[in-house]
């Protein structure tokens, strides 16, 4: 009869309470909108968009206020704040306004703070702060490989490695900024709503143009993230985020998740890094 293993205990072990979640303010400053969120650990419990435009410091300091005191959040119980802006112009007003509501500078996004994440651009400068973000929630969050694909004022494929690396992606124009061309190069053709088409054979203007917009839209998702699967090794997971995600992604056949804050989640995430 074979012997038993004994393990011996070592002792009962000091239980340690589990580390509270960080409070931080988190605004990814974008060309058309400004999304403010107040984050506890990686979930958005609050989240506003705001029109992007310039501003001063003490403008965007009352206005981020004016958010915490609605939402009964006093600023002293901020751990910090994160910024990630792809609109130079607009940043250094918010920068200055964060650090004066948080009480010191916020961490801001890009390629020195992404310290995680091999980056395999050629010019790694030119990556854009939210793409690194999305990448960088995408990994941790999702698993890889990866394409994360944001619906915003760009159409933006993010690819990460099975090693979770950032390899790049593809960028198009945005289905809004397309969308809103068209209209005002067309005389005779006005703005609708996006919604789900009834038909691919539009029967009226409207009926056509929510077919073409839309469906051509996630045509478009669908057509390059198969491309861009095919240059990676592995089965990514595709993630869809933005401002459409909501409306696009449904249609689509490759995106398998929608997450409408993923974008703040990485930044959450590169803030932990930085703390």
């Amino acid at each position: 009869m074979p012997e038993k293993k004994v393990v011996r205990s070592a002792g009962k072990k000091r239980s340690r309470r589990p580390r509270p979640l960080s409070r931080i303010l988190a605004v990814d400053i974008g060309t058309s909108e400004t999304k403010l969120a107040l984050m506890e650990g990686r979930e958005a419990m609050k989240h506003w968009r705001l029109s992007s435009g310039r501003t001063t410091s003490d403008e965007a300091r009352l206005r981020v206020e004016a958010l915490l005191a609605s939402s009964q959040v006093p600023s002293d119980s901020l751990a910090g704040s994160v910024v990630c802006s792809v609109a130079p112009a607009y940043t250094l007003a918010w920068v200055d306004a964060l650090a004066r509501v948080a009480g010191h500078p916020p961490v801001e996004v890009g390629v020195a703070t992404v310290k995680s994440m091999a980056i395999r651009y050629h010019d790694r400068s030119a990556v854009g702060p939210d793409r690194l973000a999305n990448a960088i929630a995408a990994r941790d969050l999702y698993g890889t490989p990866a394409i994360v694909v944001d619906l915003g004022t760009a159409t933006t494929f993010d690819c990460v490695s099975p090693q979770g690396a950032f390899l790049g992606g593809a960028i198009a124009p945005g289905v809004l900024t397309s969308a809103e061309e068209l209209y005002r190069r067309a005389a005779r053709i006005a703005r609708v709503e996006l919604r789900r088409p009834v038909h691919a054979l539009g029967r009226s203007t409207e009926e056509a143009l929510q077919a073409g917009v839309v469906w051509g839209a996630a045509g478009q998702v669908d057509a390059l993230v198969r491309r861009l699967a095919l240059e990676m090794k592995g089965t990514p997971h595709v993630i869809a985020t933005g401002g459409l995600a909501a409306v696009i992604a449904s249609e689509c056949e490759t995106i398998n998740r929608v997450d409408e804050t993923l974008t703040l989640k990485g930044m959450a995430l590169i803030w932990e890094e930085n703390r």
